[in-house]
């Protein structure tokens, strides 16, 4: 049984059924003149899994493992190679582009970084009621005050002061803040929270933190946040699913995952959190190298060239992802060694 399958019967707001997406690399061509067969970037291959109304599912991993691209497949910015994307059951797939673009009210997006995010020749009051107009082009007699009211939600006050001033205008903790704003203006009900304090000052983060999880809580929001940062991660989300080259190694309840993570990887990336302790180091090995081509990945499972553990199993047959514990799934064939 597959991990959506288990839980069909909960709240579910996105499931992610067998996503893949490949890239094809261009060829020139002399390429295409001998018939050289096309090569293709593994960005995401056969992923499952689900996000319950009013969660923040956390995905986790290095760069390149698939963490951007898994989050634009399921607000529809992008389209599968394979696979299937359901939207409070709606088959992303079947809906026509206006049908998709009446839905994105629904679904809106925290960049990164609000310098490359926000028009520059916008105003900050432009920037978050432009959502409103668009969506909600009857109610342009209120879209100031409906603006007006999101600032002072985000701590923008007062609004007045930052309602007609511009992105440079205003600190690098403000413009998240504005980006935050603009996310909500629809009264979305899945906000894909894109590496959102990343760009932030180490003093902003933790206040940026706390104001997501007070909005969500105020807005009823559903998060897919998406991180490198494990300490992040165990801030705000409740579950987390950790990626590795495009594949799910380890998924489950978040404290569950920290407290016992039965995937060498998640081991690893475990490992490499700092220690507020200058008299505690972590023994665990960090694995060496980089990650794999995603053009060529490894046979048999994708971390074993990296692994410490691996065995000749491991190169040879790639690990299903199983259930090991209640709602704890591991993708490793001796997962069961680590269980607590």
């Amino acid at each position: 049984m597959s991990q959506t399958d288990s839980s069909r019967n909960q709240d579910v707001l996105v499931e992610a059924i067998d996503l893949k997406k490949y890239y094809a690399i261009g060829s020139s061509i002399l390429d295409q003149l001998f018939g050289m067969k096309a090569e293709y970037v593994h960005a995401v291959d056969t992923v499952s899994f689900n996000i319950r109304k009013g969660e923040a599912f956390g995905l986790a991993g290095e760069s390149g493992s698939g963490k951007s691209t898994i989050g634009r497949l399921v607000i529809g910015l992008e389209q599968p190679t394979s696979g299937r994307v359901l939207f409070d059951g709606i088959d992303l797939g079947n809906l026509k582009s206006e049908e998709l673009r009446r839905l994105r009210r629904r679904m809106q997006v925290i960049f990164q970084d609000p310098m490359a995010s926000l028009n520059p020749r916008m105003t900050l009051g432009e920037s978050v009621s432009h959502g409103l107009r668009i969506h909600y082009p009857e109610r342009a007699d209120e879209i100031r005050d409906v603006t007006m009211a999101m600032f002072d939600k985000v701590g923008l006050t007062p609004p007045k002061y930052f309602y007609n001033k511009y992105p440079h205008q205003i600190s690098g903790g403000q413009r998240q803040r504005v980006v935050i704003a603009r996310a909500l203006i629809t009264q979305p009900d899945l906000v894909l929270a894109d590496e959102p304090i990343a760009m932030a000052d180490v003093s902003v983060r933790t206040l940026l933190l706390d104001l997501m999880i007070r909005l969500k809580k105020e807005f009823n929001l559903t998060y897919l946040f998406i991180t490198h940062d494990l300490a992040t991660a165990k801030y705000i989300c409740d579950r987390i699913c950790i990626l590795y080259l495009g594949k799910i190694c380890e998924l489950g309840n978040l404290r569950e995952v920290y407290a016992n993570p039965l995937h060498p990887y998640t081991q690893a990336l475990m490992a490499a959190v700092p220690v507020p302790n200058p008299h505690k180091r972590r023994t665990t090995p960090l694995p060496e190298g980089e990650i794999p081509n995603p053009i060529h990945p490894p046979s048999g499972c994708r971390f074993h060239p990296r692994c410490s553990l691996a065995a000749e199993v491991c190169s040879r047959e790639e690990p299903l992802l199983r259930e090991l514990k209640p709602g704890h799934w591991t993708a490793c064939h001796f997962g069961e060694n680590f269980i607590g």
